[in-house]
């Protein structure tokens, strides 16, 4: 009998531990529940799923973030949040199971990983303080509670009956706890109030998360961009092709490319938001509210942009009109000089409010190219997810030396002296956009009919302009293309070419020339460390 009393103590059965697990689960919902709840109050950034996301993509090689980004393309933030709910949920079953037998231990578990959130949040470039470790503390505490009491329930115990020794009578004495069983209607009682609490505590973190951002909401909302005293020329009619399948040669919002390190999309208020200038060879630091923007000299033009991650024939390279002030002249009335005009300072750090880092040659930004501080896209105020109120926008040099998105502070200094974000991950300090070309039409393993199929679509070299792209069928000869009308310098061109198609399989492949003479290279590289190079070829077959 002693041995069957042990092992029924020892060696829980499978009911217990599928009922250990399902512990394990609703404490991880608690968990995460309130702590949710607390960084609504708090802020969104300070989540233990969002810390711990920003921290997982600080910590991951570039070779990796490019390979997600290939990938998974703008999902690459879901996929990894939905990595982090499925590696917690496996943990929290883990520790359910442990807790049926190590009932401390287990509760301990939760309070451990509640520590590494903690550590996560207070370790982010943009971290608030001891504030922002308070959902992640919060939530395990909740966690460690609920689960000590969920796996208390399934072990009800009772001292053991045994004979005293030397009792003629065999009275029965005080021996070892053995469990007589477990408590279904308080553990059923507690777990679904439990689970009920969870939701609705997670339901009001939601919403109090949500009205957070009304305020730049509203903001963006009451927003009427002001004429531009240098509006953008009409674009030419004929840079516009009517090919079936080519890019738009402008970009819609919705279709404009996104990639960044933000899990959360900022919502900044425009009415309190503020630019600080400032840094080495800044002879009169200066602090610009969004106000002091929209009454300065405004320029309006339409620029390409590419990111660095964009492979040979990739989708992230998009073209808009933007509409914003010159960066140049803030720098100007700060008493900012270039390199090539004595200024002591050749790197302009722009910082986002989300903590990132994007470091920019002076040069590049004051040589009189269109560097601007934009705040509309598309003739629209510009989005959230593209850098409401302001962001950063220089024609001819990748985004990850460039494009700021939610920018609140410029800081003058030196290459010599400073590694942004990006740099510090393997990529190069100055990275200018590749002369590049795709094919948008026929698609890749297309099946078009024989005769005459139009073979489509962009190239680009911004800064430098495009001069002319050529088409090659199999291993043919190269044939110049139909360029469209050049807008700017600064933007893509499309391009056609009447391909007289015979049965069979073919490989289609293209290159441009850009204004320099400079010909699309056919060595292909990798992204990383300063943008994708090679030729766009696509294989169809002819019917």
């Amino acid at each position: 009998m002693r041995n069957e009393e042990k092992d029924q103590r020892e060696r829980p059965g499978r009911l217990r531990v599928a009922l250990g697990a399902l512990s394990g689960l609703l404490s991880g919902f608690a968990a995460l529940a309130v702590a949710e709840l607390v960084a609504a109050a708090v802020r969104p950034q300070s989540s233990p799923v969002i810390a711990v996301g920003a921290a997982s993509i600080d910590a991951t090689p570039a070779a990796v973030k490019d390979w997600a980004i290939r990938h998974f393309g703008t999902d690459d933030k879901l996929v990894l949040q939905l990595g982090i709910l499925a590696a917690l949920t496996v943990l929290a079953v883990a520790l359910g199971v442990l807790a049926v037998r190590f009932r401390r231990i287990g509760a301990a578990g939760v309070l451990l990983f509640g520590a590494v959130g903690a550590a996560a949040a207070v370790g982010r470039p943009d971290s608030t303080g001891f504030a922002d470790t308070l959902p992640s503390v919060v939530g395990a505490v909740a966690g460690a509670v609920l689960l000590y009491v969920l796996v208390g329930r399934l072990t009800t115990v009772r001292p053991s009956p045994v004979s005293t020794p030397g009792s003629a009578t065999g009275q029965a004495g005080q021996g070892r706890p053995v469990s007589t069983g477990w408590d279904r209607r308080g553990f059923v009682l507690t777990a679904a109030s439990a689970a009920a609490a969870s939701a609705v505590v997670g339901a009001v973190g939601r919403s109090l998360d949500a009205s957070r951002g009304r305020g730049a909401i509203a903001s963006r909302d009451k927003l009427v961009l002001p004429s531009p005293t240098s509006p953008a020329r009409p674009i030419p009619k004929r840079a516009r092709l009517r090919v079936p399948g080519i890019s738009p040669f402008v970009t819609p919002d919705s279709d404009f490319y996104r990639v960044d390190t933000a899990l959360v999309v900022p919502k900044v208020d425009a009415t309190t938001w503020r630019l600080r200038i400032h840094g080495k060879g800044v002879r009169r630091p200066a602090t610009y509210s969004f106000d002091d923007l929209l009454r300065r000299e405004l320029i309006e033009r339409d620029i390409t942009l590419t990111c660095v991650s964009n492979e040979v024939g990739g989708p992230y390279v998009g073209n808009a009109r933007w509409i914003g002030v010159r960066l140049a002249d803030l720098l100007a009335e700060c008493g900012v000089a270039p390199p090539s005009r004595g200024g002591p300072a050749d790197q302009l750090v722009s910082r986002s409010v989300d903590g990132m880092t994007i470091g920019t040659p002076v040069e590049d930004v004051m040589d009189g190219r269109d560097a601007m501080l934009a705040f509309g896209m598309n003739g629209r105020p510009l989005p959230f997810e593209h850098g409401f109120p302001v962001r950063m926008v220089v024609p001819g040099l990748y985004g990850f030396v460039s494009a700021c998105k939610w920018i609140d502070d410029i800081e003058l200094t030196t290459f010599d002296s400073y590694d942004p974000y990006w740099v510090k991950r393997g990529w190069a300090r100055r990275a200018p956009v590749k002369t590049e070309s795709r094919i948008d039409t026929p698609k890749p393993f297309a099946r078009p009919k024989s005769g005459t199929v139009m073979v489509a679509g962009v190239a680009w070299a911004q800064h430098r302009g495009v001069d002319k792209v050529e088409v090659r069928i199999d291993d043919g000869p190269w044939q110049e293309a139909d360029l469209a009308a050049e807008d700017t310098r600064d933007t893509w061109r499309q391009w056609s070419l009447p391909w007289r198609a015979t049965k069979g399989g073919h490989t289609l492949t293209v290159r441009a020339t850009d204004r320099t003479g400079a010909v699309q290279t056919d060595k292909r590289t990798r992204t990383i460390p300063d943008g994708a190079s090679g030729q766009h070829s696509v294989v169809v077959t002819v019917e």
